[in-house]
């Protein structure tokens, strides 16, 4: 991995020798880029367990506020690696919980991750950009859940987290015909993603991004993301009372009283992350 500092220093740390990803971070900023460029970056079992490595340490390394999780310009992920995955067995899969650990890690992260998405994310790549917190699109991106076309459905979160994105029919429209797709303009417009930019910014962009958040107080936003996850599993008055608590929880904190502090004092709040 590389570290690239404020002053464009590069500071080399002792991290795994990954295949299929690149690791780096800038600033309190880490970006893992998927590198498999011959394969449009096809989501694979040994791509996912060097992604999942990769943020976990990330999760755990207390320099870091955000990730960035982007791709080529060609492909952020044109989907999973079907050569490896088409001969197995439903016995087999069931045992092993096939999939099970595309989704594990990004589930657990704590700290936000925003997808930079440029060109194809289809199939597993659209479900890997939805298990992010925030997605940014380059203005040539495509997003598709084609498995349909294969004979299968979605099975990394497709059916379900596309659904809760663009609503019940474009989802289904999406799915069952496995040939509708959104362009980034169309996405934007569901709501499925955030922003548009052109491609060679796109990047740029999402690390920006990121840095304003992982400049703001570790535990305010890692209760902010927990907080608006639950949206999704509790009905309102559960969701309502769970944010509550966070909420009166940020009291306890040291970057609380700085933040406050620093507003009534009308000067910029210095977060010490606990």
């Amino acid at each position: 991995m590389i570290n690239m500092i404020s002053d464009d220093t590069i500071v080399s740390t002792e991290v795994p020798a990954y295949k299929m990803i690149l690791a780096e971070t800038q600033g309190r900023v880490a970006v893992v880029t998927l590198n498999r460029p011959k394969a449009l970056n096809a989501l694979c079992s040994e791509l996912f367990h060097e992604i999942n490595d990769a943020l976990a340490r990330f999760d755990n390394d207390d320099s870091i506020g955000a990730v960035v999780l982007t791709g080529s310009e060609r492909a952020f992920a044109a989907g999973a690696d079907i050569k490896e995955m088409k001969d197995t067995q439903f016995v087999s899969n069931y045992k092993t919980n096939f999939l099970g650990h595309w989704v594990e890690q990004i589930g657990r992260m704590r700290k936000p991750i925003i997808a930079a998405v440029n060109g194809y994310a289809l199939g597993g790549g659209c479900e890997l950009a939805m298990m992010c917190d925030i997605i940014y699109a380059g203005e040539k991106a495509v997003f598709g859940q084609p498995e349909i076309n294969l004979g299968t459905i979605p099975g990394a979160g497709g059916t379900q987290r596309l659904t809760r994105a663009v609503g019940k029919s474009k989802a289904m429209e999406m799915i069952l015909t496995g040939t509708i797709n959104l362009n980034a303009d169309e996405a934007k417009t569901y709501g499925l993603v955030s922003a548009v930019f052109p491609p060679e910014k796109l990047v740029e962009e999402a690390i920006k991004t990121a840095g304003k958040i992982a400049s703001k107080g570790a535990v305010s936003v890692q209760m902010a993301k927990e907080a608006v996850n639950q949206a999704y599993e509790l009905n309102l008055s559960s969701g309502l009372h769970f944010e509550r608590r966070l909420f009166q929880a940020t009291f306890s904190t040291k970057d609380q009283k700085e933040g406050m502090s620093a507003f009534a004092e009308k000067r910029k709040p210095s977060f010490v992350h606990e």
